[in-house]
């Protein structure tokens, strides 16, 4: 069932979360440049979309080959090993020799931090819950992880990655944050801004609506973040979910961190039951609004984007779904920015 609140924090934040301090788009460009498959993800022009959508325009930004692992989680985990490979010092194949990272993940996320590790001679753990599709199994340990099976949902498979982090002295490297574990994460969102910094040089023409998926939250906070640094107030940010895991909405209607129930959503990567800290934080200040959508939705926004040449998922394509199931309060003169976050599972 549809759902849609219009954030009464906008411009402000909650009063008590703080949006977080620092974030550099730039730090994270410094240390891009030292990876050889780091290039900018291209942008679309999307005139079938936006025909069927009644909109003048809709742009895509495309994150499917953002390293060659496929989403933009590439920039987040690995971008946080690589600042602990940096403080390390040393030769950077071997800078974090001995140390075991350790996470939950509905698939992209692994495989950031698997690539992180590698790079930097450190472990990867990536615990996976039972609805996690057996691509990301083989992908994750195609990369040299090791990948355990533990929990029926991704909040359980949290859990179980956070007990082992204490009982093996590991690493959690989780793109969700909470009260007492926020450095990591925070490293992470920052890592996203990437995505923002580069769609502001690309776009001359600042959009009037820009859709963004969430799971945690993460993606949707760094860049919608680093757009209003660009773009100022006047583009509106929509944060997307699904209606079967409603987490951020339900907690900017609460005023905090909530933890909401529903089945297994289709759209994988975006069925987080419990938002992040960090990320609930900057949202309340930078969105104007939250809208859920129904599976039915989700998967013709899959199926939009796949007619136009450019295979994703439910998850993937969830901003276009949301534009083209008429959420997002546009009209014929509207230019809306869309991501495609993520290749389709099977790649």
């Amino acid at each position: 069932m549809h759902a849609r609140f219009d954030n009464p924090h906008r411009g402000t934040g909650l009063r008590d979360l703080q949006p977080t301090p620092g974030a550099d788009a730039g730090a994270v460009a410094a240390l891009l440049v030292h990876c050889p498959r780091h290039q900018r993800t291209p942008l679309h022009d999307a005139p079938t979309l936006a025909a069927r959508a009644g909109v003048a325009r809709v742009t895509i930004k495309d994150e499917r080959g953002r390293m060659g692992l496929g989403s933009f989680k590439a920039l987040g985990a690995a971008y946080a090993i690589a600042r602990e490979a940096a403080q390390a010092g040393g030769d950077w194949p071997t800078a974090l020799s001995g140390r075991t990272y350790v996470t939950a993940s509905a698939g992209n996320h692994g495989l950031s931090v698997a690539a992180g590790a590698r790079l930097f001679g450190a472990t990867a753990v990536i615990y996976l819950a039972d609805t996690v599709p057996a691509g990301f199994t083989r992908r994750l340990r195609d990369m040299g992880a090791q990948v355990v099976r533990a929990g029926a949902d991704y909040e359980a498979s949290m859990v179980a990655a956070g007990d082992a982090a204490t009982a093996q002295g590991w690493t959690l490297l989780s793109d969700g944050s909470w009260p007492g574990y926020v450095d990591l994460p925070f490293r992470v969102m920052e890592g996203y801004r990437q995505i923002g910094a580069e769609i502001a040089e690309q776009m001359p023409d600042r959009p009037t609506h820009v859709l963004l998926q969430a799971g945690v939250g993460g993606l949707a906070a760094a860049v919608a973040a680093e757009l209003r640094l660009a773009w100022g107030d006047a583009p509106q940010m929509i944060v997307v979910e699904p209606d079967a895991a409603p987490a951020l909405i339900a907690s900017m209607r609460a005023g905090h961190v909530v933890e909401t129930t529903g089945p297994v959503s289709a759209m994988g990567r975006l069925d987080c039951k419990v938002p992040s800290m960090l990320a609930l934080a900057d949202l309340a200040r930078d969105a104007d609004s939250f809208v859920t959508l129904t599976e039915v939705e989700g998967q013709a926004g899959a199926d939009a984007v796949a007619n136009a040449g450019w295979p994703s998922t439910p998850s993937g394509a969830a901003g276009v779904a949301a534009l083209l199931a008429g959420l997002a309060d546009t009209d014929a003169d509207s230019h809306v920015l869309c991501i495609l976050s993520e290749g389709p599972e099977d790649a």
